[in-house]
């Protein structure tokens, strides 16, 4: 069997587990599988470099599936490398199965990324390719020498990340990232044409892509397009394969049953399964299997991929000689742990707001963190990444040796691409908007936490004080939002998001500490617009770790225990003077994470706010923020409405957002 048959034979073979995956499951696509078949055949059994001994390997190639419905593709190419067995491809979708419906990231199993919603597995791609960038130009390209590859669908082109995506691909001219683009002018429900009539080469073009379009289903085309793509320089490359939906598929009476909408999301059923199997040259009794020429076909590629791996860890080892010093930071880097940060030399100025204390944390961290990325939506001067920036300089086409990534006005995209740094691995990325937009970032705060990517969201203009902007920029409902997103485990029975509202400038370090210090889920930081008056004198601030803690009237036989995150403690302090003068004896608890602080000690949680006690909270946000902390005893007053176009000042007097309402809204609930 010549070479071309052979790799037919393959494609022809991944198609068959790939129906058959969806068959024995009676869930799933198989039709984009089938038509995919040919693309990531001839990308894995000829053009992916990775190590088959050590699936972590820094400078492997990545891959990055963007559709991941199109998940029977890939489980079943990865069968052919080795990395799942053939039990494991039957039970596709089922409980406890390494092969669920959409692929989670196991390196291991060679799965580089989760394929949550359309659209941001490119997106992550993008992302990996500048850190590959920003690591080579830091360790140099003896080592940081990979390609990154992304295979994305008609929908992943048609949600409007993508348009961000190819923007600042195109714009930093990423000719270490490979993307095949499955055209198959099917759609789940409906044609291509029938949604769109746009030339996507012209619009990639446009941004600065080469293109190439070919058949995708021939694998010589494929071939060829993919060695073209490894010699553009200063772009990077999409690669238009026309493909056929459900290609081999079959009817129950023979006929054809490739493009067409029901091959997309639904098992080919009953007797057009069975012809479409006997069609593709397998066993409708016994599918799961690997023919004897394609196991010989991919035993051939791991014994060269060794050869290929031995050669470049030879040229590892000489550059490590030559560079000891460099060779410690790749493995530093790589190894996840936290950065070695001076933290008792940062000087904050007192009373400031925390987005400011922010800028000073993001100053000391430019300095002593080589490896952190930042990103702003074009907010650097107002978010006060700039703290950052001012230590380094923005990334630019053929200069990666700045640490600062100007994302545009494009959120979604930007905490995408620092997903996809992360996912890389050898750099601390962080992001940073006004906290409103988070809005926009939400698909992929929820792909970090389910990834358990360390990266660091910083959100600035944290309450309706962002005032004349107006209920349209005054986030009111996103810190429920986040809060809920840290009451979720991920995996390994933890927190999924790190969420923290500092209440001054001294707990805005304390903050960041711990936010470079989780290595293991993403890191929510909410910062103020506004100044915020120091915490009372004497304050222990290494308690943020505990999530919340006593900030004052700590050894008073109490009446109410006051609470609340952020701006609002200092209200809190400044009521409870109010509250003194009347006789009211108040304890005041500084709470930046619910979170942490449900992951203490029930004896510790005690202490701080007793149960039976009355517990009084104030938050600028939705009641339900504190009403966990405060409990059936207590009272939370918190806001009602989007809010309204004021000085802040002027919001916080007709909000109730003031010391006097404080002992007001106390007074009463004490009654």
């Amino acid at each position: 069997m010549n070479r071309i048959s052979t790799m037919n034979l393959a494609a022809d073979n991944i198609r068959i587990l790939a129906a058959s995956m969806v068959e024995k499951a009676n869930s799933g696509h198989p039709g984009g599988a089938m038509g995919g078949a040919d693309f990531i055949n001839v990308l894995f059994s000829e053009f992916l470099v990775y190590d088959p001994e050590n699936p972590r390997w820094e400078s492997r190639d990545r891959f990055f599936l963007d559709p991941g419905h199109m998940s029977p593709m890939l489980y079943s190419t990865l069968a052919l490398t080795g990395k799942f067995k053939l039990k494991e491809l039957e039970a596709f979708r089922q409980w406890g199965s390494p092969t669920p419906g959409h692929p989670e990231v196991c390196v291991e199993r060679g799965i580089e990324n989760t394929s949550g919603p359309l659209g941001q597995g490119h997106t992550f791609a993008v992302g990996a390719a500048i850190a590959a960038k920003f690591l080579a130009a830091r360790l140099g390209k003896e080592v940081m020498n990979q390609t990154i590859y992304a295979y994305i669908s008609d929908g992943g082109i048609q949600e409007e990340i993508s348009q961000g995506a190819g923007r600042l691909a195109g714009h930093l001219k990423l000719d270490n990232l490979i993307m095949f683009y499955d055209s198959n002018d099917i759609q789940l429900s409906t044609e291509v044409k029938d949604v769109t009539s746009e030339d996507v080469a012209k619009k990639y073009q446009a941004w600065g892509w080469k293109v190439f379009e070919i058949n995708g289903n021939d694998v010589q085309q494929i071939r060829r397009a993919l060695k073209k793509a490894q010699a553009v320089t200063d772009a990077p490359t999409l690669i238009i394969g026309h493909t056929v939906m459900g290609k081999g598929a079959r009817k129950a009476d023979g006929s054809s049953y490739e493009n067409c909408c029901a091959t997309h999301g639904a098992p080919l059923g009953g007797d057009a399964y069975v012809n479409t199997i006997k069609n593709l040259g397998g066993d409708p009794e016994n599918p799961f299997k690997v023919f004897p020429n394609v196991k010989r076909l991919y035993n051939r590629r791991r014994k060269e991929l060794l050869a290929i791996v031995a050669e470049r860890k030879a040229v590892k080892a000489a550059w490590a000689k030559a560079n000891p010093d460099k060779a410690a930071k790749l493995e530093k880097w790589f190894s996840g742990a936290a950065p070695e940060v001076n933290w008792a030399a940062i000087q904050q100025k007192a009373g400031a707001a925390t987005r400011a204390a922010s800028s000073t944390v993001l100053g000391a961290l430019a300095e002593q963190v080589e490896n952190m990325i930042v990103s702003s939506a074009d907010l650097s001067n107002s978010d006060k990444t700039d703290g950052f920036l001012k230590k380094t300089h923005a990334l630019k086409a053929g200069d990666f040796s700045g640490a600062f990534l100007q994302a545009g006005v494009a959120e979604l995209t930007m905490a995408c691409c620092c997903l996809g740094m992360a996912l890389h691995g050898g750099v601390i990325p962080a992001c940073g908007t006004f906290f409103v937009f988070s809005d926009y970032m939400k698909p992929a705060i929820r792909m970090a936490a389910l990834m358990e990517t360390p990266v660091k969201f910083i959100w600035t203009h944290d309450a309706f004080r962002v005032g004349e902007d107006g209920p349209t920029h005054e986030p009111v409902e996103q810190e429920a939002q986040i809060r809920l997103m840290e009451k979720l485990k991920n995996h390994h029975g933890k927190n999924s998001t790190l969420v923290l509202r500092p209440a001054d400038v001294e707990e805005t370090t304390v903050a960041w500490k711990l936010a470079m210090e989780n290595t293991s889920t993403p890191t929510c930081l909410i910062l103020s617009r506004q100044n915020i008056t120091n915490l009372p004198e004497g304050n222990d601030y290494s308690q943020v770790a505990k999530g919340a803690y006593v900030v004052a009237g700590s050894d008073e036989r109490y009446d109410v225990i006051m609470v609340a995150s952020g701006s609002e403690v200092s209200t809190l302090v400044a009521g409870a003077e109010l509250l003194r003068k009347d006789g009211v004896k108040v304890r005041i608890v500084s709470a930046p994470s619910e979170g942490l602080f449900r992951s203490q000690t029930k004896a510790y949680q005690q202490s701080v706010i007793p149960a039976g006690k009355k517990v009084f909270g104030l938050t600028a946000g939705l009641p339900v923020n504190l009403e966990g902390l405060v409990g059936a005893n207590g009272k939370v007053f918190g806001l009602e409405s989007f809010g309204f176009s004021a000085p802040y000042k002027v919001l916080d007097q007709k909000l109730g957002f003031t010391a006097e309402n404080v002992y007001n809204q106390v007074k009463a609930m004490l009654k």
